[in-house]
């Protein structure tokens, strides 16, 4: 008998000491799980995705890391093969366009420099503007109180279910459909800002480069962008304006047609006319100027060839370089 009280009593106190451990570990506080938002790296934007994909594409000599206020963007830059150049052609892309976008933009930027001009091509930085619109989430409806008394088979069909398909395949109305809301001021204003300070440095570096004279160049939006900057801006670096193929950005404040009398600087706008939307934007321009006094605008319309881009492009680049300087001019 008392041998199996020496053997039953240290089990019986090693069965009251196992619970106590196991509250004691479980009375520890739990590690906070790492912040995974703070581990994740910040969103680039996409016209600084496309500065990378060409600076594995473009000769180093010809890129140029200039600074726009907090804002370091890719410029390309081609001197010109003269001793005595003309001067500087400042190109700015359009919207969604990189600064060697192979219609314009690349082209013209190649070709020019054996005409006497350096070029200097750059793209804008995404705008507020073209930013998609978060939806508004809406708190999720409070779960209904199940009523067990009274439960309903499966297959019947609940009262308000046709009215809830009737509200389903409504039209949207009015208030619905303003997920897109137009651009606000301060947007518009933002946007502006940080392509003028692109263009700000860009006529700073080609003032660096002795230029004799500054032509700025849009293409798209951008040209918009660029008479929007002469007009606002008004440098007095910048001789003369060429817009090709201009588009006015959906969500702006100003036209183009308001920026026209404000324009101080020859300009030059060359559009393609295989378009009727773009033949009646480019009549109405040139009706706005000719109620201008003074006028030093000038509309060159140019023959699309879809065929034989190359043609094209060669056919723009003549035009142009025959009104920066006529005496050259085949």
């Amino acid at each position: 008998m008392f041998s199996l009280y020496r053997t039953t009593l240290p089990a019986l106190c090693l069965t009251l000491i196992l619970p106590c451990s196991a509250h004691a570990e479980d009375g520890k506080a739990p590690e906070k799980p790492a912040d995974a938002t703070a581990e994740r790296p910040a969103l680039i934007e996409r016209n600084q995705e496309d500065a990378l994909a060409l600076e594995r594409q473009v000769p180093k000599e010809e890129q140029q890391t200039l600074q726009a206020a907090s804002d370091n963007f890719l410029a390309l830059w081609k001197p010109a093969n003269s001793p005595t150049p003309a001067g500087v052609l400042v190109i700015l892309a359009g919207a969604g366009e990189t600064a060697d976008w192979p219609k314009t933009v690349g082209p013209l930027r190649r070709k020019f420099p054996d005409a006497d001009w350096g070029t200097l091509s750059l793209a804008m930085p995404d705008l507020l503007s073209d930013s998609p619109v978060a939806r508004s989430e809406s708190p999720a409806p409070a779960p209904k109180a199940e009523d067990t008394s009274k439960a309903a088979p499966a297959k019947d069909t609940p009262a308000d279910a046709n009215a809830n398909i009737a509200q389903a395949t409504a039209p949207e109305t009015d208030s619905e459909s303003s997920d897109s809301p137009p651009a606000d001021a301060s947007s518009d204003s933002t946007d502006a800002e940080r392509i003028f300070a692109r263009l700000d440095a860009a006529v700073a570096y080609a003032q660096q480069q002795n230029a004799r004279s500054i032509v700025l160049l849009g293409n798209g939006t951008g040209a918009y962008w660029a008479a929007r900057y002469m007009s606002q801006r008004q440098p007095a670096q910048v001789q003369k304006l060429v817009m090709v193929s201009v588009q006015t950005p959906l969500k702006v404040e100003h036209s183009l047609e308001s920026l026209a009398p404000t324009l101080k600087v020859p300009t030059a706008d060359f559009y393609y006319n295989d378009q009727g939307a773009v033949r009646q934007a480019a009549q109405q321009r040139a009706q706005a100027s000719k109620r201008l006094k003074d006028s030093n605008y000038r509309q060159v319309a140019l023959t699309a060839m879809p065929g034989n881009r190359s043609a094209e492009q060669e056919q723009l680049f003549r035009r142009i370089r025959g009104w920066l300087s006529p005496s050259e001019a085949n």
